[in-house]
Parts: structure tokens; sequence; C-alpha cells
């Protein structure tokens, strides 16, 4: 037993690739999973194609707000558009969960991929700010949505940073990725150190581009 048995992992923006890979992987490892979206019809559409994979069942599809309220813990992965947004959106039902948030702030030019200044320091610290009832987590920020979405491919070979100022909360999404096989949860620090893990993921795209891959992250010496 540990401290997600029983406990229901929401979503939002789990029709998305990171997302809808994560509640995939997640619902293989025996959590209950719930996806949200702005549109419940296609939360639902996206979790019945899900429970027709390998290994998969038992992944409910809601609408955002729904989703936020029957989870025991909630994953943010929606575009860094409506982040602010939707996040702001879902104060209420949030209040005293832990949110985790893997939303990456990038812009795209001819030369690539770029990491986006935000006002508040990081897309995880803007969401620490909008719910100041909730304990916001960074993590999952470099996990590749091919691999998590291909059905063939049993472990995931990765280390997942997961930062935040509350311990306990901290291990509980530490342990949340070490449910999926060949990932490992490593601490990565305070809140406050989110922007650079965040920024790192343009390099890794470019790296993908260049190499054709799908590279993640390795620490060493731990």
């Amino acid at each position: 037993m540990d401290d997600l048995d029983g406990r229901t992992i929401g979503v939002i923006g789990g029709t998305g690739p990171q997302g809808r890979g994560l509640a995939y992987r997640w619902a293989v490892a025996g959590l209950p999973v719930i996806i949200g979206s702005r549109d419940a019809a296609r939360a639902e559409s996206t979790a019945e194609t899900l429970n027709g994979l390998r290994a998969a069942s038992g992944i409910r599809g809601l609408a955002n707000a729904e989703c936020a309220a029957a989870a025991d813990l909630v994953v943010v992965a929606v575009p860094w558009e409506g982040h602010a947004a939707t996040i702001e959106s879902l104060r209420p039902t949030l209040t005293g969960k832990i949110v985790v948030d893997c939303v990456n702030p990038m812009g795209f030019d001819k030369q690539g991929p770029f990491a986006l200044s935000v006002p508040e320091g990081s897309a995880a610290a803007q969401a620490a700010a909008l719910l100041p009832e909730s304990t916001v987590v960074a993590a999952f920020h470099h996990v590749s949505a091919v691999l998590l979405a291909d059905e063939t491919i049993d472990k995931i070979d990765t280390d997942v940073l997961v930062l935040g100022d509350d311990r306990p909360a901290v291990q509980t999404v530490i342990t949340l990725a070490d449910r999926i096989p060949g990932i490992r949860g490593v601490y990565g620090g305070r809140l406050r150190n989110a922007a650079q893990v965040e920024a790192l993921t343009a390099n890794l795209i470019a790296i993908n581009r260049r190499y054709r891959a799908h590279a993640g992250i390795r620490i060493t010496d731990i």
C-alpha cells in the first residue's frame, strides 16, 4: 500500500497528447483516472479510446470542473495559452488538493522551440499564485507523449523531476511518477526552481528533432 491507493487521479487537459498519455499509463498501473476537458463529450470519447488499449480500463471522461471535483489529485496538462484561465476557473474545486502542473510555456519560430517569459517566474508559480488553497507541485515536463501513448512499450526510460515546497506532497507525486514502469521520480528542489525545468523542454524538443528521437533525462549518482 502507498498513499495513492484508493485515490482518483484527474487529468485536466486529458484529451491532449501529454495528458492522454499520462492518463493511459496510470490506468495501466491500476489507478482510477478521470480525463477532463472543456468538452465533456470529447473527454468521454478519449476515455473510451484509451480503455480500448492494452491493459487499460476504468478511465472516465468528464468536463474539467466535474473532473477536478471528483479527483483526489489533479494533474494540469493544458496548453500554455489556456493555463491561467483554466486554473482560475477551477479554483473552488481544487481547494485542499495536490495540483501537479506539467505545463511548459514555450513558443516556436523558424529557429525552433524557445522558452517564454512568465511574469510569476514559471507556469507552476503562476498556478500556485492562482491556487492559494491548493498545494502545487511541478512535475512530468519531460516525458515523451509519444512514448506514453505507445501501448507496445512497457517501460519508459526517464527520470521525472518533482519540485515543490510541501515535502509530503512532493513525495506523493514522486510515488505517482514511480507507478509508471521505467520512470523514476526525483526531488528537484523548491517550486521557485520550476522555471529552468520547464524551459529545458525546449532543449529536449530540439534534441528530438535533430536526432529523430524521444529523449528524456536521467539524473546520475543517486
